[in-house]
């Protein structure tokens, strides 16, 4: 195709170039193009063995094997653009292993877990073409979790229990307000309404509703309690309330994977259908996949390993960061962490929308978020239960309040199953005054029932 495309390039230059003459045009124009069907054909062959064949095709082995890993790696690493952010991975590496400046070490593994992500997302979606339409949307979206859930673990073990509480809260905005704005927005500049379904798009939020409730309900207790008790009996009831309440999450979420893949999989099955209907799902059932089964395996395990490094050092940089260039924690857990981690699935979901395969789109965006609340962040507060650290659910008032209307505002916007470019704006603009908010948000603004409660007391 490139060949072609250079051969009716250079056939269009040597046509403007053809002289008045007719016999002296005619001879200068067959020397052209000549000599560039000479050249094409050379790197045409360059690639090739003698019976035309490319060498990943060749019989020999010695010949075939590391061809084929070239023509994989080549055509892994130029899948995405954002690829060329690679060489800040051993950059990343390097600067953290020799403790340079904590703010260089913090922008090199930034910019170096992007193209990680981007890598991660494209090898869970060539390891899942065989697992169908369905398990395949539930394996992209939990290696798509991937990045957040190293990040965390790693913060988890460091301490760093705001940095986790933000990482997740900020992972679940981004998704349902960023993502999915950008999905509406993007899809409606290029179609007037799109259509989804309705019953699967209400299913997931009901569940996201549920969420909600699991960090109102410890914020509320917490201020409930107020100055009867002591800051250690407060701390003692919230790490009961949000275990158990952890543990009910995460059966909640099992139930709902038995409903997706078993009960009620013709609803999701339905969904699948829709997008997969057309010529071009065809010719994307009939595409050639780069990477096999056991490629792919073997690139999630290298990658998973590279993003855990890179975040080691990312997380170990941020107490500097905020020391010199006086950013919260809050604010770099809420908004840049997530923007690196959803990276992937950001583009993966404003492109389908453009496709209007809107069910996949609201898949990507809703199911992701509905993992990370009813998954990750259980799963965190049981893994911090389990090495000693009081991970709870327990969020400051004004981000469970940001929280809540995010999703109701969600809620309302997906409930009767069609979009347009105005609702993607509302959820962009939505995003954007939260992400102001959390930027002049100080760490130690505290929990205002506190004041309150104070207040009253004193009366």
């Amino acid at each position: 195709m490139r060949s072609n495309l250079r051969r009716h390039a250079s056939a269009g230059k040597v046509q403007q170039l053809r002289p008045s003459t007719e016999n002296g045009g005619r001879g200068l124009t067959d020397s052209l193009n000549h000599h560039v069907d000479e050249h094409t054909a050379l790197l045409h062959r360059a690639f090739r063995n003698a019976d035309g064949e490319p060498f990943y095709k060749d019989d020999r082995p010695w010949v075939r094997w590391p061809s084929n890993f070239g023509y994989v790696a080549w055509q892994t690493l130029t899948n995405n653009p954002v690829n060329f952010l690679l060489v800040f991975v051993p950059l990343g590496i390097v600067f953290g292993a020799i403790h340079a400046n904590p703010t260089v070490v913090f922008i090199l593994n930034f910019l170096a877990i992007i193209p990680l992500a981007s890598l991660l997302s494209f090898a869970t979606e060539e390891l899942s073409v065989k697992l169908g339409q369905t398990l395949g949307g539930l394996m992209n979206a939990t290696f798509g979790n991937a990045v957040e859930l190293i990040v965390s673990i790693v913060a988890l073990k460091n301490g760093e229990i705001r940095i986790v509480q933000a990482s997740m809260l900020g992972s679940v905005l981004s998704n349902i307000l960023l993502v999915l704005g950008c999905c509406f927005l993007a899809g409606g500049v290029k179609f007037p309404e799109q259509n989804f379904n309705s019953t699967v798009a209400s299913t997931m939020s009901s569940l996201m509703a549920v969420s909600t409730a699991s960090l109102i309900i410890p914020a509320t207790l917490y201020a409930a309690m107020g100055s009867s008790n002591s800051q250690d009996a407060k701390q003692d009831n919230i790490l009961i309330l949000s275990h158990g309440t952890a543990i009910i999450l995460l059966i909640l979420y099992g139930l709902y994977l038995f409903f997706q893949l078993k009960t009620h999989a013709h609803l999701f099955d339905e969904e699948s259908e829709a997008d997969s209907g057309g010529d071009d799902s065809e010719d994307e059932h009939n595409e050639e996949h780069i990477l096999s089964p056991w490629a792919a395996g073997v690139a999630l395990v290298l990658i998973t390993v590279m993003v855990a490094v890179c975040a080691e050092y990312l997380v170990d940089s941020i107490d500097s960061i905020v020391e010199s260039a006086h950013i919260s924690r809050t604010f770099i857990g809420l908004i840049l962490l997530p923007i690196v981690g959803n990276a992937a699935e950001h583009v993966t979901a404003v492109v389908v929308a453009m496709k209007n395969k809107m069910d996949l789109a609201i898949g990507v965006a809703i199911g992701s978020s509905m993992q990370i609340a009813l998954l990750v962040t259980p799963f965190l507060v049981v893994l911090g239960w389990i090495i000693g650290q009081p991970m709870t659910l327990h969020f400051e008032i004004f981000e469970t309040v940001v929280f809540f209307l995010a999703v109701l505002v969600t809620n309302y916007l997906i409930s009767d199953g069609k979009s347009n470019y105005l609702e993607g704006a509302m959820l962009i603009g939505m995003y954007i005054i939260i992400a102001l908010a959390f930027y002049v948000y100080p760490d130690n603004a505290g929990d205002p029932t506190k004041t309150l409660w104070s207040m009253i007391s004193r009366r």
